[in-house]
């Protein structure tokens, strides 16, 4: 391992006697891991991208000299508006970003290192004054038009810290590869979300017996732009929506939303794909039945039910909707490829959380897990919280380690050391989490 002189890191804390190196990832190359030059951003960046990036549509659009740098997306059109420079850009359409690992060590996550994902296109300059959002549906008493300003008087204000994390999260360690981004382990973030209770605003509509699902819609568009479409959109069951936790929000960390997570209203549903926390969030459908949003049908967000073969081919039918997200842990502190001088002690640290349920233990190794250590664990904020762990490794010798992280839910469930069952869309992956160590 060939050392670098250690540059101090823009967040967070490192201690004496600590630096760092580049761990090269396997088969790393700009291609593959999906970055570009400014040009290439602007050769594969779509107009409403890019207007989304300036703030305003593009005028004159179609008369821009080929491999022109537009001049509004200043010096580096990886910084996603009111996002870190840091977030490493996985794709430009739709644009989704990840948080590097040690980035998320805060236990809230900050709203300009928040992860973005999306699906279409979001909207651009979204108005909060003109904003509506419309409740309706089969199993609706009344249909119900609430402004912002409405749903700030009529019903009472809640604060949580809530876990998201997209369902494809991890996706890139799965083989043979799955399509879609491909998701190391940034795609997760827990902030503080202040709004309504979802069940308040549905109860106020009033909500039928024969009630199962409820839908979102949101004001992104598909990425051909094609309005015939359904509009992107998911959904989840009537007892999750009337849990306490699961919130119409248009506050993170008491803040106005960053546009790339759902500015002026979404919805929050902590413990579950972070795809059921719709953003830009204009319209609730009460549902009779599981909910039929373009982005509900197979095989979107769902799983094989029954295990499969790694590169089996899974009929639709023989899949099921992804619910409560499993148990998983990340180890934020130290940064991974860390030399330590001087010293054999190490402090690390790192979140974990089980979806629906809590955490209740983690454990670490240094051995390639044939010995684990338990680490300290503290009590979620509330439920649906990550929980942080910290542990002190004392290293038996001078030479590369690995430390790896293994979480345990209130059910006994473990993670797995190895990737977890195969599936098509990559979902689901919660192995340990590892970081490279070199003490000399």
């Amino acid at each position: 391992m060939e050392e670098n002189e250690f540059i101090p890191e823009s967040r967070g804390h490192l201690e004496e006697n600590f630096t760092y190196n580049i761990l090269p990832e396997s088969g790393s190359g700009a291609e593959k891991r999906g970055y570009w030059s400014r040009r290439g951003f602007l050769k594969k960046g779509t107009l409403a991208v890019l207007g989304t990036l300036v703030g305003t549509k593009i005028a004159f659009a179609n008369r821009i000299p080929k491999d022109l740098d537009l001049l509004g997306l200043g010096e580096d059109p990886y910084v996603i508006p009111g996002k870190s420079a840091e977030l490493v850009v996985l794709n430009d359409r739709p644009l989704n970003a990840e948080t590097p690992v040690h980035l998320l060590d805060p236990e809230v996550t900050p709203g300009d290192l928040f992860f973005v994902r999306n699906n279409g296109i979001p909207p651009v300059n979204p108005s909060k004054r003109n904003w509506q959002l419309v409740i309706e549906g089969e199993s609706a008493v009344t249909k119900k038009v609430l402004t912002l300003d409405d749903l700030k008087t009529k019903f009472r204000e809640y604060s949580y810290q809530l876990t998201l994390e997209c369902g494809g999260n991890g996706r890139k360690e799965f083989f043979p590869p799955a399509k879609g981004n491909q998701w190391t382990y940034g795609a997760v973030g827990c902030a503080t979300w202040t709004g309504v209770r979802l069940k308040d605003v549905l109860n106020y509509a009033g909500v039928k017996a024969d009630a199962v699902y409820v839908g979102y819609e949101g004001a992104d568009t598909h990425l051909n732009g094609d309005s015939g479409k359904k509009p992107i959109s998911r959904g989840i069951p009537i007892a999750k929506a009337m849990e306490d936790e699961t919130l119409i929000a248009w506050k993170m960390n008491g803040e106005e939303i960053p546009l790339m997570n759902g500015y002026p209203l979404r919805l929050v549903v902590g413990g579950w794909p972070a795809s059921t926390s719709g953003k830009w969030l204009n319209k609730l459908l009460i549902r009779n039945k599981i909910h039929d949003g373009a982005k509900m049908e197979a095989p979107s967000y769902m799983v094989p039910c029954k295990p499969v073969g790694p590169g089996a081919e899974v009929a639709n039918e023989d899949m099921c909707i992804i619910e409560s997200m499993p148990v998983k842990s990340i180890i934020t502190f130290p940064k991974t490829g860390g030399i330590l001088k001087s010293k054999r002690t190490l402090e690390v640290r790192g979140h974990a959380w089980a979806g629906d349920l809590a955490v209740q233990e983690v454990q670490v190794s240094i051995d390639y897990g044939a010995t684990w250590q338990k680490a300290s664990l503290k009590a979620p904020a509330n439920r649906l919280a990550w929980q942080r762990w910290t542990a002190t490794l004392n290293f038996p010798d001078t030479g590369y380690y690995e430390v790896w992280a293994k979480a345990t839910d209130t059910k006994g469930v473990s993670q797995p050391m190895v990737i977890p069952n195969w599936n098509p869309k990559g979902y689901l992956n919660n192995a340990c989490h590892r970081i490279a160590i070199k003490v000399q």
